[in-house]
């Protein structure tokens, strides 16, 4: 179905075509090339770290992250049962256990004292993801992961432009992966990045990204690595997005605000912004009284020519991870009542009063 609203469309509105003919006439086009460095550095300076390596996609990001810190059959490692499947994904790949937290209803985030709840001997690292644009609470994780001595990898797939008291989320943990896919909010079509402020960790994931290729010996690969290479092409769109990514930011969260405004009153809630954080709104998202009325009011819409999604699958829930029976109350409540509006940043205001009008219409008749 083409939908008259899209849920998402990425603003190709600087220098991405200029940048990519650059690439198709200079030839470099692969792994290598100036814009990969230049994406790099302009990363992090946006974030504030001081070390960042560009890779294929946000999964392998997360997996590279992992793999460096040595993580592996044996491990555990704490990561929310409400977030995508590449979270968790990333987990088994190194043939380590993911062990499931629950969620804050305030925020959606995990929740620190689940965290806590759920360390044992074989946990090596808490996951933090920073679900739809908002800040999981750090400082508690941090205190957590030093009292427990163990490794943090911040999963920012959806939180570029979030920042927690005022530093950017990703520069917390011991490393952290941020996703370009084509709907998140910088975008290089398909891509990742790796940041740390380590720089042996960062050695050793720009060693392992490249098949573990030796630096002394040609052809030479001392350890099992992998081509998780970000190319100069989807470098070079990265540069564009990130010279106006203030921009963007900055069209979503009015977005957000004129939602919060039109949506007051109607037996809705959104996931606002909490004290201590700025909410980069990677998808703006609302709350339902129940699932059938999630349900209900998503078909209306999609009637309408209005294009949601529903809030992410506990992925506890899912064929491969049930063979333990634990529930996660505010997890699951949250998911199976939660939408996901439009909310790409150039999305025309005219455009969100029709969506709240007809949501309106859903609720009034």
């Amino acid at each position: 179905m083409k939908y008259k609203i899209p849920l998402y469309i990425p603003s190709l509105t600087g220098n991405e075509k200029k940048y990519i003919d650059e690439c198709l006439d200079t030839t470099w086009i692969s792994s290598k090339g100036k814009f990969i460095k230049e994406f790099e550095d302009k990363f992090c300076e946006y974030t504030g770290a001081k070390y960042a390596s560009a890779v294929s996609n946000g999964t392998v990001a997360l997996h590279l992250a992992l793999e460096t810190l040595r993580i592996g059959d044996g491990d555990e490692v704490i990561v929310p049962t409400f977030t995508y499947i590449a979270s968790v994904s990333s987990i088994v790949y190194t043939g380590a256990e993911p062990v499931f937290a629950d969620s804050l209803y305030n925020t959606w985030q995990v929740n620190p004292d689940d965290i806590r709840r759920k360390i044992t001997s074989k946990t090596k690292a808490i996951m933090p993801v920073h679900l739809y644009g908002h800040a999981c609470e750090m400082d508690e994780i941090m205190r957590i992961a030093k009292e427990h001595k163990l490794f943090v990898v911040e999963d920012c797939a959806e939180a570029f432009g979030t920042e927690y008291k005022g530093k950017s989320a990703g520069t917390f943990g011991d490393l952290s992966a941020f996703s370009f896919y084509g709907n998140k909010t910088i975008t290089t079509g398909e891509g990742g990045m790796v940041i740390t402020n380590d720089s042996g960790l960062h050695e050793r994931v720009n060693h392992l990204k490249m098949h573990a290729v030796s630096n002394g010996k040609e052809y030479w690969h001392d350890e099992i690595g992998f081509n998780y290479r970000m190319t100069n092409i989807c470098a070079a769109i990265g540069v564009a997005q990130i010279e106006h990514a203030d921009k963007i930011i900055e069209m979503k969260i009015k977005n957000a605000e004129l939602y919060n405004e039109m949506l007051a009153g109607l037996p809705v809630e959104p996931l606002t912004e909490s004290d201590n954080t700025v909410h980069s709104y990677w998808m703006y998202s609302i709350l339902t009284e129940n699932t059938d009325t999630r349900n209900s009011l998503r078909k209306f819409l999609s009637e309408n020519g209005i294009e949601t999604r529903p809030t992410f699958y506990p992925v506890h829930t899912m064929p491969m991870f049930r063979n333990k029976y634990l529930k996660y109350p505010v997890a699951e409540d949250i998911a199976f009542r939660g939408i996901s509006l439009p909310s790409w940043p150039d999305l025309k205001k005219e455009s969100i009063i029709f969506i709240c009008d007809t949501i309106k219409k859903f609720f009034n008749g």
